[in-house]
């Protein structure tokens, strides 16, 4: 490939990477990020595909579907906490003085739920 051809293509992933939430996940290793999910005890509440004491993260992506602020909405809520969007049960703050995620982590996450409307990942 020639070298001038390499920016456009990177500004071009970049931007696929955007649009629609089956593209979130493009720039995150999802492996990686159900590990993080994982230890950090998000599964606890969560599930891929059902809901347990929290939404599905198929229903959260479904729910967010389109939504131009969805990785911004869904990165506060796991940093800050969150109630009222899906029922009485609050989400607990993961970020701040709990230091449990990193802005960056949260990001990550976020996205990677984002692009979970199918259901389909790992166990």
């Amino acid at each position: 490939m020639k070298p001038s051809l390499k920016p456009l293509l990177a500004s071009t992933l970049v931007g696929a990477a955007l649009l629609g939430s089956h593209a979130h996940a493009a720039s995150v290793d999802a492996a990686k990020m159900l590990d993080l999910a994982r230890s950090s005890g998000c599964l606890a509440c969560h599930a891929l595909d059902h809901a347990k004491v929290a939404p599905s993260y198929a229903e959260i992506a479904k729910r967010y579907h389109g939504q131009p602020d969805a990785v911004r909405t869904l990165q506060q809520a796991i940093l800050n906490g969150h109630s009222g969007t899906w029922g009485l049960i609050p989400m607990p703050a993961y970020g701040g003085s709990q230091n449990l995620l990193t802005a960056a982590q949260a990001r990550d996450l976020a996205r990677w739920v984002l692009s979970q409307a199918g259901g389909k990942a790992a166990p």
